[in-house]
């Protein structure tokens, strides 16, 4: 056919079948009208008005579609198909909405004239696509049916229990189509935030957390598409589900959208079970990916109580080995006074929440003072400073931290009215070794000359003191107070000047 016949018969399309189907539309939403101005049918009227005012939008269109010849260019057809499908996106949707309600509530509506106008409306989108052929195709499924697998939907299902706190994001310009979007899923049980452009919807997602954004491709200023775009390149709304949403179903769209990280795509009108099943699955895929990612904070959580923040950084970076030598550090080591019979007297529970106590405050103190926690053993303590980075003062760090121990073992001793004292060793010198050991029970661990001398300051060391090695004094300058002892026969080591350390009073 030439072009000229074409545009022809397009016009008289539009003006002839297209424009009856239209008044067909208007004719029996007046009938349901004038039928609902009953008290008892209050509540039909504004969506039945809606109905009409989508009718009226679609004669305008096709009279204005005619008069400026709009059929006669091929992107203007594209547009017009857009702008047809919005109207009757409309119509359908409240219709469904309104015939959902009148068989739940039971009014007294003529739901055969309401299934007339929705077949009306059904075919007109189907020969909307005849306007002007594009390549379709069925909605991209990126999660097949993984919600059917989990759990089955019945048509007239509300949504998982599990999921009826859910938030939802409703993107879109028309007012309409976020009016039927979010009263559906009103009635699914969800929370439904709207937002009218692109960048209010940036906005809210900006400054509230959502479960799943809804979002329409097509909007003035800036597009669905940008605002995926920005949504997957924010890391703080990365992991936010977004199904894109179109009057326009096409393949190239929908791919576009899905490289770009949307997790589905949907054309409107939505069939109400396959919207439910849609948006089910990615709400399920996000809870699964929200249990997979809690699941990994926790398992690094406990693996950084186990490790050196800067060893398990090394780990993640592919080292398989990890030793290193140690030109210089400084060494503590604590241990409970007569904890044995103490522990005795003590039910386990008690035992265990006395050490459990202890031991967060010695890591506390440990984090105040920059120092490392290496290890406990039985109601033993020990922390090294200088062995992840250089600290010329952590011979310093390590005594503020032995004489705070002090103080908080005294506490703690007080609290329960039990005598309680701690015999706090410290040793500056190297080299040494540091290292992980093990591939199942893992830990990260020091030894030397160095750590043996540290372990004999706390085994000769006196209850309720920190005991320090000559070399431990002299890092120390005049910082601190000191008490020279007697000469002390240290197994391993031989005859040794060591003090006892005190602060300034």
């Amino acid at each position: 056919m030439s072009g000229g016949r074409f545009e022809h018969a397009l016009a008289a399309f539009l003006r002839q079948e297209f424009g009856a189907s239209v008044a067909a539309i208007i004719g029996f939403v007046d009938i349901l009208i004038e039928d609902a101005r009953r008290p008892d049918l209050a509540d039909c009227l504004a969506d039945l008005q809606r109905m009409r005012e989508g009718g009226v939008q679609l004669s305008a269109l096709i009279e204005e579609a005619v008069a400026s010849g709009a059929a006669s260019d091929a992107s203007l057809r594209t547009h017009l198909r857009h702008e047809l499908r919005t109207p009757l996106n409309a119509i359908k949707g409240y219709g469904e909405l309104l015939a959902e309600e009148a068989r739940d509530r039971g009014w007294n509506i003529s739901l055969a004239d309401l299934e007339k106008v929705l077949g009306l409306a059904d075919r007109l989108l189907g020969e909307i696509d005849r306007i002007v052929e594009v390549p379709a195709t069925q909605p991209i499924d990126i999660v097949g049916n993984v919600l059917q697998s989990i759990r089955p939907l019945g048509e007239a299902g509300l949504a998982d229990p599990a999921a009826v706190a859910s938030r939802i994001l409703v993107v879109d310009d028309n007012e309409a189509n976020r009016d039927l979007l979010s009263r559906r899923l009103v009635r699914e049980g969800y929370y439904v935030t709207t937002a009218e452009n692109g960048a209010a919807a940036l906005a809210l997602t900006a400054a509230e957390d959502f479960d799943l954004v809804l979002l329409d491709l097509m909007m003035p200023g800036m597009s669905g598409f940008e605002v995926l775009r920005r949504l997957k390149a924010d890391a703080g709304t990365r992991h936010v589900p977004v199904i894109m949403i179109s009057a326009l179903d096409e393949l190239d769209s929908a791919v576009r959208c899905i490289e770009a990280g949307a997790d589905d795509y949907l054309p409107k009108p939505f069939n109400p079970v396959l919207l439910r099943a849609r948006i089910g699955a990615s709400l399920e895929k996000k809870r699964l990916l929200d249990e997979l990612r809690a699941e990994k904070e926790r398992s690094e959580a406990l693996l950084l109580n186990i490790l050196p923040g800067s060893i398990v950084e090394r780990m993640r970076k592919g080292e398989t080995v990890i030793a290193d030598r140690i030109p210089e550090a400084t060494v503590l080591f604590s241990d409970l006074v007569d904890f044995t019979s103490l522990s005795a007297r003590l039910a386990p529970e008690e035992t265990v929440k006395l050490l459990g106590l202890l031991f967060s405050q010695f890591d506390d103190l440990a984090i105040r003072y920059g120092l490392e926690t290496i290890k406990t053993i039985g109601d033993g303590y020990m922390a090294t400073g200088g062995i992840l980075e250089v600290r010329p003062e952590s011979a310093i760090a390590a005594a503020e931290m032995a004489l705070s121990m002090l103080e908080a073992v005294k506490a703690a001793g007080d609290a329960i009215d039990e005598q309680l004292q701690l015999r706090i060793g410290i040793h500056t010198g190297g080299p040494m070794v540091a290292g992980v050991l093990g591939t199942h029970k893992i830990a990260y661990d020091v030894w030397g000359d160095t750590v043996n001398t540290a372990k004999r300051m706390e085994t000769y060391g006196l209850p309720g003191h920190v005991h320090v090695s000559a070399a431990t004094r002299q890092a120390l300058g005049d910082a601190f107070r000191f008490e020279p002892r007697t000469l002390q026969d240290v197994k391993g080591k031989g005859s040794m000047q060591t003090f006892l350390l005190y602060r300034w009073s």
